[in-house]
């Protein structure tokens, strides 16, 4: 397999898809393109975007993507109204890719999970899922909040329908930061409401790496006694509010929005009490206070009453040394075990750029550098929710960045 990577941040519409694609052909030296994941500003022309791309690879390469809060490539991070980037990639075998995307999600994400896999057809063992959503049922207006298509229903679904487990990697996709809804790129068409996947070979691996850098504010393990899909009211028995107000010493953090800062609630899949390891959590952020001050939201509705859970320390420090090693570490192990990296796939929330977490420095910017310093092109996106397979079964999670390293093909290795 052979990836390369176009980037644009100046030109809009279809003069940005050609570019991206023209430039993502010569950077991989590709000469019969299998798949595109192309992604550009939710304030560009999306349809002209993408048929400027198709101009470039043909109409029966697929692209797969949509819009997205920000880009990354090896030397840009972009989250500004021209953003755009792709990844073109070709494997040695013709078009070893499926393509299949559904609607419904505002209706049933459920079933539009078990549709994508009766779409893709076949047997898809031995193959990774690339899986982008749209984040956005119901945009934000001046009188109500956003609504949100959760990930869960999505992802249940898929696992209905598979014969066998199959890994998955990806993002819920959202417009930009005021959470204007995306449009999804579904092959041939730009489309609200959707899921998309493309099923790829995993070639050697697939080599994926989750890091968020939060750890647990004390030792401390609470359950969930009252909660209603994303909207959390008691822990212990208590008012969670009341015990969210006694973690920060006052209740000025009930005034945060969209997402509060520093504290999100993690569950924990390791020894309890036992070693405490980044890669044991995921989080959910906590989206804050509910109108009527009775309870608080969560991004994702996958919690229910008796699950155990911490209260998690967002550090921000913390958060970019674990970008750092993480995937230096994911880069050594390729190497180690004797395959070449052939492309760097980064989903990355939003929340963690400099912009929204205040930090001096970008954390992708530790991802970059690894990538940049071994010479293997890299796409990343900012994202909503991120997607990856954890703890036997793929989940949606939050304040978290995916890392994903696909490998060229070698027919003596053992997938």
């Amino acid at each position: 397999m052979r990836a390369g990577i176009g980037y644009c941040g100046e030109a809009t519409g279809a003069v940005a898809g050609r570019q991206v694609a023209q430039q993502a052909l010569a950077d991989g030296a590709i000469s019969r393109p299998d798949l595109v994941l192309a992604f550009c500003a939710a304030a560009m022309d999306e349809e002209q975007f993408l048929k400027g791309i198709k101009g470039v690879v043909g109409e029966s390469t697929p692209v797969a993507g949509g819009t997205a809060m920000g880009l990354i490539s090896n030397h840009h991070l972009d989250y500004t109204d021209c953003a755009a980037a792709a990844a073109v990639l070709q494997w040695d075998s013709p078009s070893p890719v499926h393509l299949a995307s559904a609607d419904g999600l505002d209706r049933d994400g459920r079933e539009t999970g078990r549709q994508i896999i009766r779409s893709l057809g076949g047997s898809l063992e031995e193959q990774l899922l690339f899986l982008f959503y749209d984040s956005v049922r119901v945009p934000p207006s001046p009188t109500s909040r956003w609504i949100l298509n959760s990930s869960a229903p999505l992802l249940e679904g898929i696992e209905d329908a598979v014969a066998c487990p199959i890994p998955a990697v990806g993002a819920g996709l959202v417009g930009d930061f005021q959470f204007t809804a995306p449009r999804m790129f579904c092959g041939d068409k730009a489309a609200t409401q959707h899921a998309v996947a493309v099923a790829v070979p995993r070639t050697p691996g697939p080599y994926i790496k989750i890091m968020h850098g939060c750890t647990p504010l004390d030792g401390s393990y609470h359950t969930i006694t009252k909660i209603d899909g994303a909207c959390l009211y008691e822990i212990d028995g208590l008012p969670v509010v009341d015990a969210i107000n006694e973690l920060y010493g006052n209740d000025e953090w009930q005034q945060q929005r969209p997402v509060v800062s520093l504290v999100t609630i993690g569950r924990h899949f390791g020894e309890k009490y036992g070693e405490i390891r980044e890669q044991d959590y995921i989080n959910r952020l906590i989206t804050g206070v509910l109108p009527d001050g009775s309870g608080i939201g969560v991004f994702e509705p996958d919690l229910v009453e008796g699950d155990e859970i911490q209260f998690m320390l967002r550090d921000t420090d913390r958060m970019v040394q674990s970008a750092r090693e993480n995937s230096a570490a994911l880069m050594a192990q390729v190497v180690a075990e004797g395959h070449t990296p052939a492309l760097g796939f980064y989903i990355d929330c939003a929340g963690r750029t400099a912009q929204e977490s205040r930090t001096a420095v970008e954390e992708a910017a530790e991802v970059q550098a690894v990538f940049n310093q071994h010479g293997v092109p890299l796409l990343g996106i900012y994202s909503g929710v991120e997607i990856a397979p954890f703890n036997q079964r793929n989940y949606g999670l939050d304040w978290t960045g995916v890392l994903t390293i696909l490998t060229e093909e070698e027919a003596h290795a053992a997938v």
